[in-house]
C-alpha cells in the first residue's frame, strides 16, 4: 500500500511529536523503557515502544496504515547521533 503523503511539515510533525510525548507517553513510561524508541501516530497519538526502531513504526503503521509518524528515543535529544569518523 503506498503511503499517503503528510499535508503537515516535518517542523510540525516535530513539534506534535514532542508535545505528546511529554503529555501522553512519558508519564506512562517505566525504567526498562529508558532507551526504547517511540513511534507515536500525530493524528490519532497511539504510539508503540520497542528497542527496534523498525518494529515500532511496524507495529504502529499495521494498526494505522497513514500514520504520520514522529520517531524518537526514550531518554535521549534525538531518536538517533550523527558522529565522525576519524
Amino acid at each position: 500500500m503506498p503511503a499517503t503523503e503528510s499535508h503537515r511539515s516535518p517542523e510540525e510533525i516535530a513539534r506534535l511529536g514532542a508535545e505528546i510525548f511529554d503529555h501522553s507517553v512519558r508519564p506512562a513510561l517505566q525504567p526498562e523503557d529508558e532507551g526504547k524508541f517511540v513511534a507515536i501516530d500525530i493524528a490519532s497519538r497511539d504510539y508503540e515502544l520497542d528497542e527496534n526502531d523498525y518494529a515500532a513504526v511496524k507495529r504502529l503503521r499495521d494498526r494505522h496504515k497513514s500514520a504520520e509518524v514522529w520517531l524518537g528515543r526514550v531518554g535521549q535529544p534525538a531518536a538517533y547521533r550523527m558522529r565522525k569518523h576519524q
